[in-house]
């Protein structure tokens, strides 16, 4: 069985950016493979040239990625001002690994993560995922409304 490895990078992701480094800062051609995790594993992050995810990774607080061998099966960012508000970003798993957990690890490293751990709000938006998010304990809110301006 090939090796299951977590990464939390750095801010920004700098080796993931540039040198698209994965498991033990090893070049994997990483960035390609997170473009492609996204695009066929979403309907939300299609279309993400390579220059526009690494401005993404560049401005995240909270970068982890998830490796099976070489394969990256996961992601997931946040952005924080590391006291009051923090959002959670991008959370995906390779259709072909759900249901192992590794959703879980990676929001959970996510919520324990240097910059998040003492946000007193994160927010997040989900189209179909809202049990799973519940199972960890987000909240529904219907007391306020999600607006958005698109450009």
């Amino acid at each position: 069985m090939k090796a299951i490895s977590l990464i939390n990078h750095s801010k920004g992701a700098l080796g993931l950016r540039f040198f698209g480094l994965g498991p033990n800062l090893i070049p994997t051609h990483g960035l390609i493979k997170l473009q492609k995790l996204l695009e066929n594993n979403t309907f939300w992050a299609k279309n993400r040239t390579i220059n526009d995810l690494k401005k993404c990774l560049a401005n995240s607080d909270v970068v982890i990625s998830l490796w099976i061998g070489k394969e990256i099966v996961g992601f997931g960012r946040a952005l924080t001002d590391g006291i009051y508000r923090g959002v959670l970003w991008d959370i995906v798993i390779d259709k072909n690994h759900q249901g192992k957990g590794f959703g879980t690890l990676i929001v959970k490293n996510l919520l324990t993560s240097k910059k998040i751990k003492n946000t007193k709000k994160l927010y997040l938006m989900t189209t179909n995922k809202k049990l799973f998010y519940t199972q960890l304990d987000f909240k529904e809110v219907i007391s306020q409304n999600l607006l958005i301006r698109e450009i």
